[in-house]
């Protein structure tokens, strides 16, 4: 099967400089790393042919030999540079390959794999965890919003050797097998692979004497009191980060943030939808047929008049515009919606009775909708029976 291409492979033209080489190559690198796509079988033969193409081309002697003679240049064919002495493979990978893979499987794993910035001491350090907690809150808390203190726990800097993990007198020394760097490399092949220094675990030193209040961690673990400002008008379900209050990193290396998630405690008179409340109001027969003036609740512990106009059925919805919650940093405030239920007169005097079967015996055209259903059931019923 004939090879493709070298400049085709990486998506470069044969003009290109040694810098869009590299990047063409880094990108297609990360893109198609074995460890990067274990699902796909076809990414490792793709990754060697991108690793060969750059070997080549990455190197002007190589390059031009390509140039001139194509694949050939690289046979075992009498006359190609590879045949005679003096002559190269795509497997002569030299140093410099081997750092330029390792940057790359540092960017991609670094993290994974004792990867780090370095804290006091030249120690390697590590960020610490991100938190998360709840923080149960009222309507009305969140109406207002509020500045509310919350206590946890969690690892901290030690106070007692300023996070490094080493005692006053203790000496970080370079780890003899990775030499500081926290890591041992292997190759083989197209590939150089990088694992944790099993000397130091990654750290790249030891130390003679770890902190006695640590271990060397470079942290404790110690409750604390943070003071969180709830803004006006958050939603249940909202997410506060606090940036920097997570967990401290390990040996001086930065702290993660703290995310606190808001549940808002349901509310005896009101539901939320957005900015908008909605309240549901009993109200007499008397005033629902009559019509008057009532005083419902708002969130903000007054008293809202509503006129209720006569024959006010049950279900009827009234807005009072600018009374719903506020909308987070802004001036604005959602609606409130009144909803009206009817209640149905319980415990009648004799006297109650007597005047309501009156009232029953001289109403005419007072229920519409009532009659309007029983008169279309009749017809319904008509004509089953035809």
């Amino acid at each position: 099967m004939a090879k493709r291409d070298y400049y085709e492979i990486l998506g470069v033209s044969r003009t290109c400089t040694e810098r869009e080489l590299k990047v063409a190559f880094r990108k297609l690198a990360k893109q198609y790393h074995p460890d990067a796509n274990p699902d796909d079988p076809d990414a490792e033969e793709k990754f060697k042919e991108i690793n060969e193409a750059y070997e080549v081309l990455r190197d002007p002697q190589k390059r031009a030999a390509y140039d001139r003679y194509g694949h050939a240049a690289f046979g075992n064919g009498a006359g190609g540079p590879g045949g005679g002495p003096g002559g190269f493979g795509p497997g002569d990978f030299g140093p410099d390959f081997a750092r330029t893979m390792s940057d790359i499987f540092e960017e991609m794993f670094g993290d994974f794999m004792g990867g780090g910035g370095r804290g006091p001491g030249g120690r390697r350090s590590s960020r610490g965890a991100d938190l998360r907690t709840q923080l149960e809150i009222s309507l009305e808390e969140a109406f207002s919003g509020k500045t509310v203190e919350i206590t946890l726990t969690r690892a901290v800097a030690c106070e007692a050797c300023g996070g490094s993990g080493a005692s006053a007198e203790a000496r970080a020394q370079t780890c003899p097998t990775c030499g500081g760097v926290g890591a041992v490399r292997a190759t083989s092949g197209f590939f150089t692979v990088e694992r944790t220094c099993p000397t130091c675990h990654g750290e790249g030193s030891l130390l003679s004497d770890p902190c006695g209040q640590c271990g060397g961690a470079g942290r404790v673990e110690k409750e604390q009191t943070l003071q969180v400002k709830i803004p006006a008008g958050v939603e249940d379900g909202t997410r506060i980060r606090l940036s920097g209050e997570g967990e401290a990193g390990l040996r001086g290396g930065p702290a993660g943030d703290l995310y606190i998630f808001l549940h808002i405690r349901p509310h005896e008179f009101f539901q939320r939808d957005g900015a908008d409340l909605f309240c549901r109001v009993p109200i007499s027969m008397v005033t629902a047929a009559l019509g008057g003036e009532i005083e419902v609740p708002t969130i903000e512990g007054k008293k809202a008049r509503l006129s209720v106009p006569e024959g006010t059925q049950t279900g009827r919805q009234f807005r009072l515009k600018g009374l719903g919650m506020p909308v987070v940093n802004s001036d604005r405030r959602g609606d409130m919606y009144v909803q009206v239920t009817v209640e149905t007169p319980v415990n009648l005097t004799a006297r109650q009775k007597e005047l309501l079967r009156e009232f029953a015996g001289e109403a005419k055209n007072n229920s519409p909708e009532s009659a309007g259903f029983f008169a279309r059931a009749k017809k319904f019923w008509e004509s089953l029976n035809e």
